[in-house]
């Protein structure tokens, strides 16, 4: 089917106000039979298409309930997997640039985690003590191994309620790809860092002793959001000495110490709820990616709300932003002709081992 398909070369140059007069006219002629799913992290020119936009947890909602015959993912390429194993088999999912990845979730891959298990065993049964939970940021193949292990899946959402889940299962948890929010999770479930130490994967044991590894509660990997990772406390410094009056949000993305110093910590929807819902001029310093940053503070002026970047620098999620108006408007006219490009379809028996660990996580998150 792709080898008919309209070569993506007559849209590289094309300009952004055709591309978007062509995407209408492509979801016109689809109709219900497509619907676009949108990341709140997606830049403005895409987003303005959305059909569905939400976080990762919602969108996971979303995924499950649509009964459109093509799903087309304006997100990264994790986020398309969990819509493909969610959605039915007579759903097609499409992503439209192949290239929009995730750097936190190439930062765990299957061999290193399960050469992690392995080595887990030289100190305990990690099958009878420990439950793998992978953050939703991460490759399907991970998603099943936590199925294979009896693991589970959380987001930024739901972590502190999967955690519990899982400790009431087994006496340790190994927490993957993002320290961060592994971190700050246990914190907030009263756990100190000592009971939190990082496995880092390049190490041996993941650096650490068999006495470490005993006295652990969460083993956190060793990786991070490229993006989050900016955000730093003299930031937040600066804005409550120009603004006392000020309030600080961050995502739990952010390093402990940024989450710390926030007044509120949580996911991208319940950045823009608390933000909806606080009373009038009211302002706001965000720490997450500049896309939502831009977009809430746009959606809020009318109320006086003054809603700030964290970081002095440009922090956006650079790999999401590779799905741009060519690209959707490329993936939707083939779609229109009957051509499907970039499925994404996660094989069997990993969508079964990965469909167990998200349907468990959505269960458990009611």
């Amino acid at each position: 089917m792709q080898a008919n398909a309209i070569d993506f070369e007559n849209y590289e140059l094309l300009q952004d106000e055709v591309c978007t007069q062509r995407i209408v006219a492509a979801k016109q002629k689809l109709g219900k039979r497509a619907i676009i799913l949108a990341h709140h992290y997606q830049r403005a020119d895409v987003y303005r298409h959305a059909d569905l936009t939400g976080d990762s947890l919602k969108l996971s909602y979303l995924a499950a309930q649509t009964d459109a015959d093509f799903l087309v993912f304006c997100g990264v390429h994790f986020m398309a997997e969990v819509a493909d194993i969610l959605s039915s088999p007579e759903q097609t999912v499409i992503l439209p640039d192949l290239s929009a990845g995730c750097s936190m979730a190439d930062m765990a891959n299957l061999t290193k985690v399960e050469r992690a298990w392995r080595e887990l065993t030289e100190v305990l049964d990690p099958d009878e003590g420990v439950t793998p939970v992978t953050y939703i940021n991460s490759s399907a193949d991970l998603k099943a191994f936590c199925g294979q292990h009896g693991g589970i899946v959380c987001t930024s959402s739901n972590a502190v309620k999967i955690l519990q889940w899982a400790f009431d299962r087994r006496e340790k948890v190994l927490f993957f790809p993002d320290q961060h929010l592994g971190r700050w999770s246990g914190y907030k479930m009263g756990l100190s860092s000592d009971e939190m130490p990082v496995w880092d994967f390049d190490e041996p044991m993941g650096g650490l002793t068999p006495e470490q590894i005993e006295k652990a509660k969460i083993l956190l990997w060793k990786g991070h959001c490229s993006v989050h990772q900016m955000f730093q406390p003299q930031h937040i410094l600066r804005f409550r000495n120009q603004y006392p009056d000020g309030l600080v949000i961050s995502h739990p993305e952010c390093s402990f110490e940024v989450c710390k110093a926030s007044d509120f910590v949580g996911s991208t929807e319940y950045i823009i709820n608390t933000i909806r819902a606080a009373k009038a001029g009211t302002r706001w310093l965000v720490g997450t990616e500049l896309n939502l940053v831009g977009r809430i503070a746009e959606e809020f002026k009318s109320e006086g709300k003054i809603i700030q970047f964290m970081s002095p620098m440009v922090c956006m999620c650079s790999t999401m932003a590779r799905i741009d108006p060519q690209h959707l408007a490329w993936s939707l006219e083939n779609l229109a002709e009957g051509r499907v490009v970039n499925q994404i379809s996660v094989p069997e028996p990993q969508a079964s081992l990965a469909r167990l660990t998200l349907e468990k996580m959505l269960e458990v998150s009611k």
